[in-house]
């Protein structure tokens, strides 16, 4: 099947995009590159490219909140095929202003759950 259109940019509304930019070059390499104060990008290595634009009245998903907009967006991360990669990885994240908001379950999901610094939802992931 033809493809209608390439995929250019997964965007991120936000407060601060070079902060939020920063945070995921931390998580998943790429160095951001402002073209303005309400515009960066970030090429991931051998991943998509992010977008984050400033939104002044930003308000960030609720996880799990299925009754209103859902989690809207989420990012999965392979953290690697053990545990403690994925508690290096939940360390790591902590460290550069992720909150945690599910860390339940972990051995039945293979994920745990966490908020950016924007309040958008991403997992960490074991590779099973």
């Amino acid at each position: 099947m033809a493809i209608v259109a390439r995929l250019r940019n997964v965007v991120f509304d936000c407060p601060d995009p070079l902060a939020l930019a920063r945070f995921y070059a931390a998580v998943a390499g790429g160095t951001p590159v402002a073209e303005d104060d309400e515009w960066v990008v970030l090429q991931v290595p051998d991943g998509p490219r992010l977008g984050f634009q400033r939104v002044a009245d930003h308000t960030p998903p609720e996880w799990p909140r299925a009754d209103r907009d859902g989690q809207q967006l989420h990012l999965d991360f392979d953290a690697g095929p053990s545990w403690a990669d994925v508690d290096a990885a939940h360390e790591k994240v902590l460290a550069l202003g992720a909150r945690p908001l599910d860390l339940e379950d972990r051995e039945k999901k293979d994920f745990q759950v966490y908020a950016d610094p924007a309040g958008h939802p991403f997992c960490l992931c074991r590779i099973p």
